[in-house]
């Protein structure tokens, strides 16, 4: 056993698949336990982005600081789309004299003294509509107001006065440590308003447990139909292969649609999802395990043991099986990641698990999807979430492959 563990761990390509899948699972465990929030709790609204949020409250009273830094380019690039300043380069060039070349609206100092020196509203701009002409004094309206020298807080006193209560300049600073009150969301909020990492971690343990159910399931009635219709052969072996070979023909997807769909929305819950994958993804497991199984049945040791007059399980558990124990693990792996990206699929599809205290990396692609994140630019409702489905099943198939490589002697590199 120890050499074999040497063996395995010699891989490299085994060894990167194991750090990675390692690595998901860690985050997986440890992040919920230092957040602050439920992976399905609505601590904000819809697509927040990602990033660090303060009570603004807080920054008001906390100490500021001045620093001596030009901010005019940085507010024009969050405040004004490259739309706008494209509209206030067509006007300084129509009606404030300039010339095309000498504008340029990545350069947000220049655009902005420009505009300042040539804007009139009372120009008579012809040629343009009231609208157009009130749109451009909203715009140089929104830029007074982003520039400002100062902004006054105010509010009523007891006295039912209206009074300064703190005056700020634009070259007013808070660190962020010493704001009282601040949120974290490393990957900003989803559809319902969820922490986003909260949320994935989350689902990837429930996807993991998912696709191990589905693998074990699969796994099991695949490797013992395998050994059965192998060993014995006749009969059995002729109808075991017939049903393998009906499941093998028909696409398993579509079995698998049409029993999630015949199964109550109540009742699919992620175990009873993971059960029906394993359901419908044992057959390549048995033809593979049959044909392994053959080669092995006219075996000396094997022999041997029919003639000792030992029983047929004892013949399959103890002279077979721990034959073929590498490749059932090998095909175990396979199934585990069959199952968490069929679990994707059929989430995509609305047949997925149907509940409200738990989440999949299935369920979070179709919020998504049907939130069109993907359209308002919500990266990071959707993109962690493929990563992560991408992670899992590579790093099962790379440690797939290189225990391929340890135990094929085909494929072994010494």
């Amino acid at each position: 056993m120890k050499h074999q563990l040497k063996q395995i761990f010699s891989s490299s390509k085994f060894v990167m698949g194991f750090v990675i899948f390692i690595c998901m699972i860690t985050t997986a465990i440890v992040y919920p336990l230092i957040s602050s929030y439920g992976p399905l709790e609505m601590v904000g609204s819809i697509f927040y982005e990602p990033g660090t949020y303060v009570a603004v409250g807080d920054v008001i009273e906390t100490s500021t600081k001045t620093f001596n830094i030009d901010t005019s380019a940085v507010k024009l690039e969050k405040n004004f789309s490259v739309d706008e300043r494209e509209r206030m380069k067509d006007w300084l060039i129509r009606f404030g004299g300039q010339n095309a070349d000498d504008i340029d609206i990545e350069d947000a100092n220049a655009l902005i003294k420009s505009w300042h020196d040539n804007f009139d509203a009372s120009n008579p701009q012809q040629g343009l509509l009231s609208a157009e002409k009130k749109a451009f004094v909203r715009l140089n309206t929104k830029l007074e107001n982003i520039l400002k020298d100062d902004t006054i807080l105010a509010g009523y006193m007891e006295s039912g006065e209206f009074k300064e209560i703190a005056s700020f300049h634009p070259t007013d600073y808070v660190r962020v440590d010493g704001v009282a009150t601040k949120i974290h969301f490393p990957l900003g909020t989803d559809n319902f308003g969820a922490d986003v990492l909260t949320k994935l971690t989350s689902a990837i343990l429930v996807s993991l447990r998912i696709g191990l159910i589905a693998g074990l399931v699969a796994t099991t009635i695949g490797l013992t139909i395998g050994l059965l219709a192998g060993f014995v052969g006749g009969m059995l072996d002729n109808i075991l292969t017939f049903i393998t070979n009906i499941f093998t023909v028909i696409p398993g997807f579509v079995i698998l649609i049409l029993i999630a769909n015949s199964v109550d929305q109540a009742a699919r819950g992620p175990s009873t999802v993971a059960v029906i994958i394993g359901l419908t993804a044992w057959p390549w497991t048995a033809r593979s395990v049959r044909s392994q199984v053959l080669t092995l049945r006219g075996r000396d040791h094997v022999s041997l043991s029919k003639l000792s007059g030992h029983s047929l399980p004892r013949i399959v558990l103890v002279d077979i099986l721990p034959y073929i124990a590498s490749y059932v693990v090998m095909a175990l792996i396979l199934q585990i990641s069959s199952g968490i990206l069929a679990e994707a699929q059929l989430s995509m599809l609305g047949l997925g698990p149907q509940t409200t205290t738990t989440t999949t990396l299935g369920l979070m692609m179709n919020w998504a999807n049907q939130f069109q994140a993907t359209l308002t630019g919500a990266w990071w409702a959707i993109i962690p979430v493929i990563l992560s489905v991408a992670l899992i099943s590579f790093s099962l198939n790379l440690m797939n492959t290189g225990l391929d490589q340890v135990f094929n002697p085909q494929l072994r590199d010494d």
